[in-house]
């Protein structure tokens, strides 16, 4: 089994086989997206992951998968991307638009973690929640806490989360140490805590359509 623990700022990639499929996706799905290849044996993926930091700075997202995109023109029978919409306005779908290029469904990966269906279901009460996956719990110290300069002005913790009343932590795998970071970051922040498993939801099922 290939154990992908990538930093926030990392860019990856992975070629198990045949590559009929080129994957492009944010770093914050990496591990996720090869355990679902391996687990599989999926062998007509190759994976390309732009750094999961730039949904702090979303601007760079489009004009790097522009470029990867190109890139990999000619070389694969298709290219399906694994972003949501991810704070990049509208960009990314009207690039995708434009190279006849699909995207998984969902706004962003905590819906189609959690099933864009289930996802709505839940809004109204999610409204004052921060969502937190197996990536984010991981990485929380060093992409949120930090990342948001938290570390370094504390006062602007009402400015980021004051309006938010609890995290739920949308838990891709059952790991105990993963569930305390959450509850940890919580407390940090202040917050309230709810726990919900939702496994891989539709990044698997998506992933399935598409495999040779």
């Amino acid at each position: 089994m290939t154990v992908v623990n990538l930093t926030p700022s990392d860019e990856f990639e992975f070629k198990p086989g045949q590559g009929q499929v080129l994957l492009l996706a944010c770093g914050a799905l990496a591990r996720e997206i090869v355990d679902l290849i391996e687990r599989n044996r999926w062998s007509g993926f190759d994976l390309q992951c732009l750094p999961a930091k730039w949904h702090n700075t979303p601007d760079k997202i489009v004009p790097a998968l522009r470029e990867k995109i190109t890139a990999a023109k000619g070389s694969y029978a298709s290219i399906y991307v694994l972003y949501g919409d991810c704070g990049t306005g509208g960009q990314l779908d009207a690039l995708l638009q434009e190279e006849g290029i699909e995207r998984i469904d969902g706004p962003h990966c905590y819906a189609f973690f959690s099933g864009n269906a289930e996802f709505d279901r839940h809004a109204e009460d999610d409204v004052t929640s921060f969502f937190l996956t197996d990536y984010l719990a991981r990485h929380f110290d060093k992409l949120i806490w930090s990342g948001l300069g938290l570390d370094r002005h504390p006062e602007l913790l009402p400015l980021y989360f004051g309006n938010y009343r609890k995290i739920v932590f949308l838990a891709q795998t059952r790991d105990e140490e993963l569930a305390k970071k959450a509850m940890a970051a919580a407390r940090k922040l202040g917050l309230g805590y709810e726990y919900r498993f939702t496994g891989y939801g539709e990044l698997e099922t998506g992933l399935k359509s598409r495999a040779t």
